[in-house]
């Protein structure tokens, strides 16, 4: 049984599998280095991970609202003109010359 999260199916898997080998299961989990749905009486019941996939997972969650946040300002600071830059930039580095 798959079950569609997102456009990505989820491999499936009886709640009887972790209780009948729960090092097989977890073996699994390692190895397939994805979420694994857990079903009971047939219906979704819980989505499993190891521990490292979920690190993952929350590692590119933080990144994407990091990038959200920093196309937002892109998108509403106020522009600078190349020039003001520049002369800013010369600025900075004859004052660090000459100090």
């Amino acid at each position: 049984m798959n079950t569609l999260i997102g456009s990505k199916a989820l491999t499936a898997k009886p709640s009887s599998a972790i209780r009948s080998d729960y090092n097989t299961f977890s073996t699994m989990c390692h190895e397939m280095d994805e979420p694994v749905l857990i079903t009971r009486n047939g219906e979704s019941d819980l989505v499993v991970m190891s521990h490292s996939t979920y690190n993952g997972m929350i590692d590119r969650m933080r990144l994407t609202i990091e990038l959200m946040e920093a196309d937002k300002d892109l998108n509403t600071a106020p522009a600078i003109p190349a020039g003001e830059v520049f002369a800013g930039l010369r600025r900075m580095i004859y004052d660090q010359v000459h100090s």
